[in-house]
Parts: structure tokens; C-alpha cells; sequence
């Protein structure tokens, strides 16, 4: 008469347990699904109606009540399908086992009784994991990498009749996972040693990807800041096995293909794109461009074109790694730690202080220009650089620079370090700043020092702590346990250029 299993529900990047709850009784025929379901948890009647009528089983005489727990939060999706089937089955005892509270199920259901996969499920498997769940069935999704995340045991099952047997213990033949290393293939980026020259650049990129800086290229047309923006992923480290689950779970919240790859992901959207799009949000709230670029790189190309509104609502994203979307009945969060790189003219011509060509500009629309990029959200980039065009006549450019391949080996051992020195995960721009001197305190020169700049060149708090994590990271890729003299200097230079 009354059964109750596990599944998943989705709030964002969260998840939470869910419990299915069915009633059947006597009476006239009826379904009827309640706590808040959307359009496709209500359409889920007809899909288990016909699976189940397909494997032989009836619903005449039946009037069945499913209840979706906590029924105060709004359940999408389809992936409901597989746990309601197997409820209404103990309910209508069909079957005749216990299943534990910790056995989870998800999938959508066809009407011949097969079992789908459904977009969003492995951010759904992921947090079963969290939610301590010990045992899963679901669907076998060759699009996903081979889910290795014990303790939870993952049972893959074809069909309502295979999990139906499973669980009154017979044996189903196990699927044949292919290997990551056979699907997951490294995306080929721009390799640093095709541009010429470029070579202080070239380094402060090498310091931004060791610590997770920020930069912002100003120079005019064609002097290279693309190039360098969209090389820039090739000398990152590839992605952690969780990272990369974190990555291509946000692409299927937002039904975006991820390409087979265990780099970091690389998003460039147009100045025209909207704020939800970059953001995040919409009716239904679905990670945006930023939530994309999640343990990678996020290219804004000509960033004075795109909506003052849009660049500041970057603000909470750069400070804190998340974005928050409210919604009248959810406030939902996505990660978003990314690496920003940003690229704009130094006028609207382009060539203001341009020794090839005349600028057009007045000092009034000058000005304008560049207070199109606010003074937050501007202070918010740590290294800043000032690109002018190639002499490809010179002869310091005859020789090749470095590959990618050799300055992401020092950008590892750059990481490594800082992994080890603060116990974790996490880079030089994101550790907390009380942390940081923790771990490598400034000698009293040094901060007499930074103190004198500070006062003889009005930096903000905000200023002044930004170069000592430059610093930090330069004595890194330098192998120096300590902050050293000269790479505060270097680091002065990187955030004034």
C-alpha cells in the first residue's frame, strides 16, 4: 500500500535527497504526482503508466498518489522516472524487496521500459556522493568519463526489468566502459613559441597562470592580444579528474556539448552577448558563460564594448568563485573560478600613442573610453599589461621563444608548491590573505617598502595586497621559499604596466 525510495533533486550545482513517496489504494483509476513537479516530472504519469503496462504489470483499480519530498522545493526533469516506477511497484507489491534509505535511483524512462539518460545527471551522481549515498542505479551514459567515486557503488542498468532483477538478486552483465585516456584527448591551443615576440608578455601570462591572476591587455589593433589570450590556455595544468566531473557537470546543466578533453575549457563570448547569457540566469536559471569557463579561462575580447551592467555584475564572481541567482523560489549557486583575461584599445581608434598612426581621438572621448571599464572592477585585475605592435625586423625575434609545453611544466611546479605550502587546492590569487603572510611573511624592509609606494602612489588595500600575491607567485616559479625583493619589484611593474 505505501513505499518510499531515494533519488536526487538539482538546485543548481547542488543537490539534495529526494524521497518518492507512493500510495495506491483501492478505488478508481487514477495518478497523481504532487510536491511542486514541473512539466516534465508531471508527464512522467504517462511514461511509467506505459512502461510498466509494456512489462506486464496493471494499474486498473488503482489509485496511486506519488508525493516528491520536501515538497517545497521545485523538482525538474525527468530523471524522476526510474525511481517513481520502482516505488509504485513496492507499493502495488510487484516487488517484494527492501531497499535501504541509502540505495539511490535516477533516469528517465521510455515507454518500453528501457532506461535513459537525461542531461544533468552527473552533477546529480556527484552529489549523491556527498549526500552519502551508497549505492546508485542509473543509466549507462557513453558520453560521460568512467565515474570511479567510491565509497558510492554505481550499478548501470538498461531497462526497468534489469533493475527490477538486480535488486531480487540476479546478476547483469557489467557494460563495456572504454577508458578515459581513449575519449578524453587534450584540445589542441595556440602554442606560445608561434608568436613572435612578445616576450615580457609572454612572462607576465606565465605569472598569471601559475597563481590564478587576472590580466588585461591594452594595446592597439593587431599587436597581438588575442593571440596571447587564446594561447593562454595551453600553458595551463590539465584538469584534476574532479575538476574536470565539476566542468561537464555545469555543460550539462546548460545542454552546451563539452568537447572530449581534460584541458581547461576556454570561453570567448561576443561584447554583444547578453548579461544572462555571460551571467547566468532566466526563467529557468542554467549556468552562463562564466560558470563555462569554471577551472579555465575566460577571454573578453574589446571588454569596453560589452554593458556597464554586464562587467559589474563580474565583480562577485572574481572576489569570491561563485555566482549567486536569485529567483523568486530558489536562490541558486554555480562555481564560477575562473581566470580572467581581458583585451581593449587604449582609445576608440585604437591607436592613441601610436607611432604608425595618427589617433582621431580627443582627450574627452578618450577618457569616456576608458571609464567604460569602472574603477572596481578595474582594480580587480592584477597585472596589466601594455602591448604596442612587433618589429619583426628586429633580430631578438629571429630566435624561437619557448613552447607551451615547457612553460607549463614551470607553471605545474609553480602550483605544486603553493598545493603543498597551504595544504590544498588552491592558488596565491584565491588563498585568504591572512593565510598567505601565515605562510610566507614579509621582512620589515619589504613592508617599509611597499608601505613608502603605497603612500607615494595612493594605492588602494586592495592594490597593495594584489602585488604581494604577484610577488608570492613570481618567488615561486623562481623555487624561492620566500618572498623575495626582487620579486616585488617585478610584481610593482606587472600591476602598473
Amino acid at each position: 500500500m505505501w513505499a518510499k525510495v531515494t533519488s536526487i533533486g538539482l538546485k543548481g550545482m547542488e543537490g539534495y535527497r529526494v524521497h518518492v513517496e507512493v500510495g495506491s489504494y483501492v478505488g478508481n483509476d487514477s495518478f497523481k504526482i504532487v510536491g511542486l513537479p514541473d512539466a516534465a516530472v508531471k508527464e512522467s504519469k504517462e511514461r511509467i503508466i506505459a512502461a510498466l503496462r509494456t512489462l506486464g504489470y496493471h494499474l486498473s483499480g488503482q489509485k496511486i498518489i506519488i508525493n516528491l519530498s520536501p515538497a517545497d522545493q521545485k523538482k525538474y526533469g525527468s530523471m524522476f522516472d526510474f525511481p517513481m516506477a520502482i516505488a509504485v511497484l513496492q507499493s502495488l507489491h510487484e516487488l517484494e524487496v527492501i531497499v535501504p534509505e541509502d540505495t539511490g535511483f535516477l533516469g528517465s524512462l521510455s515507454l518500453d521500459g528501457s532506461i535513459q539518460p537525461v542531461e544533468g545527471m552527473l552533477p546529480a551522481v556527484l552529489a549523491a556522493k556527498r549526500l552519502g549515498i551508497q549505492k546508485l542505479y542509473m543509466p549507462f551514459d557513453e558520453g560521460l568519463p568512467v565515474l570511479d567515486l567510491k565509497p558510492l557503488e554505481i550499478i548501470y542498468v538498461s531497462s526497468l526489468q534489469d533493475a527490477i532483477g538486480h535488486l531480487s538478486g540476479q546478476w547483469i552483465p557489467p557494460f563495456n566502459k572504454k577508458q578515459d585516456d581513449e575519449r578524453f584527448t587534450n584540445t589542441v591551443y595556440l602554442d606560445m613559441q608561434q608568436i613572435i615576440g612578445h616576450t615580457g608578455a609572454k612572462h607576465a601570462l606565465e605569472v598569471a597562470a601559475a597563481g590564478e591572476h587576472h590580466v588585461l591587455l591594452t594595446g592597439p589593433p593587431g599587436c597581438g592580444k588575442s593571440m596571447l589570450a587564446e594561447s593562454f590556455p595551453s600553458i595551463l595544468p590539465a584538469l584534476t579528474k574532479e575538476s574536470l566531473l565539476e566542468v561537464i557537470s555545469l555543460y550539462q546543466l546548460s545542454q552546451n556539448s563539452f568537447s572530449h578533453s581534460n584541458m581547461p575549457p576556454y570561453r570567448n563570448p561576443h561584447h554583444s552577448a547578453s548579461g544572462v547569457s555571460i551571467i547566468g540566469g532566466g526563467q529557468y536559471p542554467k549556468p552562463g558563460e562564466i560558470s563555462l569557463a569554471h577551472h579555465g579561462v575566460l577571454f573578453l575580447d574589446e571588454i569596453g564594448e560589452f554593458s556597464k551592467k554586464t562587467l559589474d555584475m563580474l565583480r562577485q564572481p572574481l572576489e569570491n568563485g561563485l555566482i549567486m541567482i536569485s529567483r523568486t523560489h530558489a536562490t541558486i549557486t554555480y562555481p564560477a573560478s575562473f581566470i580572467l583575461i581581458a583585451a581593449m584599445n587604449p582609445c576608440p581608434c585604437g591607436y592613441e600613442g601610436s607611432n604608425s598612426h595618427y589617433c582621431t581621438c580627443s582627450k574627452k572621448q578618450i577618457l569616456a573610453y576608458q571609464n567604460r571599464l569602472s574603477g572596481p572592477l578595474r582594480d580587480r585585475f592584477d597585472i596589466n599589461l601594455s602591448l604596442g605592435p612587433i618589429n619583426f625586423n628586429a633580430a631578438a625575434i629571429e630566435t624561437a621563444g619557448e613552447s607551451s609545453k615547457i612553460i607549463r611544466g614551470r607553471v605545474e611546479e609553480a602550483r605544486n608548491r603553493q598545493y603543498d605550502r597551504y595544504g590544498m587546492e588552491v592558488c596565491n590569487s584565491r588563498i585568504p590573505y591572512e593565510m598567505l603572510l601565515r605562510a610566507s611573511p614579509l621582512t620589515d624592509t619589504q613592508q617599509s617598502t611597499l608601505q613608502r609606494l603605497a603612500i607615494k602612489k595612493s594605492w588602494s588595500n586592495r592594490t597593495q595586497i594584489k602585488i604581494i600575491r604577484i610577488a608570492r607567485t613570481i618567488s615561486d616559479l623562481q623555487s624561492s621559499p620566500a618572498i623575495t625583493d626582487q620579486s616585488i619589484w617585478e610584481a610593482v611593474q606587472l600591476n602598473e604596466v
